[in-house]
């Protein structure tokens, strides 16, 4: 079972669950794409991760639940907390997402979250006094991803 859960608090951070795609850290990570405005029922996703929101309170929260296909039956959440915001995805991996979630795409994934909540502190007027920073994993990760993306087939 997979619960993973990044909270970063500032003020003034009302409405930002609406922004998500608009604060996606897209110059760093595949961009989040929806079929339609954020709501119940619009389909998308970034990269490979497919998912459809099942859940909307303009801005609240946002529940998107993955499509089975990745690798991992469950949600993800973007909400309002008192002072911040809260990402928490909860799901059960399956087939080579058993491997793939703890070896690669946990570690991709806090990289992708803390780089989104960087993105809304600045949105919020208040900048992190310590912006995330990759890994050196993460970096190996990516590195080796663009590596494996440049490859002839």
């Amino acid at each position: 079972m997979i619960e993973n859960v990044h909270t970063r608090l500032f003020p003034d951070g009302e409405g930002l669950v609406d922004r998500v795609v608009e604060l996606w850290p897209s110059d760093r990570w595949p961009p989040l794409v929806l079929d339609r405005p954020l709501g119940v029922g619009a389909d998308g996703g970034h990269g490979f991760v497919r998912y459809r929101c099942t859940a909307y309170v303009p801005g609240q929260r946002a529940e998107f639940a993955f499509d089975p296909a990745i690798g991992v039956v469950g949600t993800h959440v973007l909400e309002s907390v008192p002072g911040g915001l809260r990402h928490t995805l909860t799901g059960r991996p399956h087939g080579l997402m058993r491997l793939g979630w703890p070896l690669a795409v946990r570690w991709l994934h806090d990289a992708l979250i803390e780089d989104l909540l960087d993105n809304a502190a600045h949105a919020a007027g208040h900048p992190p006094v310590r912006p995330a920073r990759w890994s050196a994993w993460v970096r190996l990760l990516r590195a080796v991803g663009k590596r494996a993306a440049r490859q002839p087939a």
